[in-house]
């Protein structure tokens, strides 16, 4: 009797382990996320909203075509952990502030994925997965879709002269999805 109920107990022990396992590498790889895709289609960044004068001005003769942002730096991104496609641009808005946005983006969902402006070179293949976090580093935010087109407001007074690259960066697993 005793070896059976030890044998019980060992079961319902290695079951236990088990699930616990399973649990927490569900929570962690979060597979599921491989399959499912979310599209985030914001427009192209405007002007900064301007707070409005506590007398109504006059409304304009002639309604003139907002300001479109002037185009700093653009890069193509490349693949490195997943496939990953679209265009980076640096753009400067009329009031001055600056805003990273991808454009026609396409990579993998994974967790905690980043989008980051860095002073690292962008290096193709297997090279260039983990070397993103080796200097410095500005996280813009985390990445708000796998798809689409999107826009990351850099903070004020952000000076990119140091930074030479942008990486899709998976904070829990500390490797790029792609760069550019």
């Amino acid at each position: 009797m005793n070896r059976t109920r030890r044998r019980v107990v060992t079961g319902v022990l290695a079951t236990a382990l088990v699930a616990v396992a399973v649990a927490a590498g569900l929570y962690w790889f979060q597979p599921w996320r491989l399959w499912v895709d979310e599209t985030v289609e914001e427009s192209l960044p405007l002007a900064a909203p301007v707070s409005q004068p506590s007398v109504p001005a006059p409304p304009p003769a002639a309604s003139a075509p907002p300001a479109a942002p002037a185009e700093v730096a653009t890069g193509t991104l490349i693949s490195h952990e997943h496939r990953t496609a679209g265009t980076v641009r640096i753009l400067r808005a009329t009031d001055g502030s600056l805003v990273l946005r991808l454009e026609n983006l396409t990579t993998s969902s994974g967790p905690d994925v980043h989008v980051w402006l860095t002073d690292a070179p962008v290096k193709p293949g297997k090279d260039g997965w983990a070397l993103f976090d080796d200097g410095r580093y500005l996280d813009a935010g985390k990445l708000k879709g796998n798809k689409g087109n999107q826009n990351y407001p850099l903070p004020a007074g952000t000076d990119l002269a140091g930074y030479t690259s942008v990486s899709l960066w998976c904070d829990r697993f500390d490797v790029s999805f792609g760069a550019a």
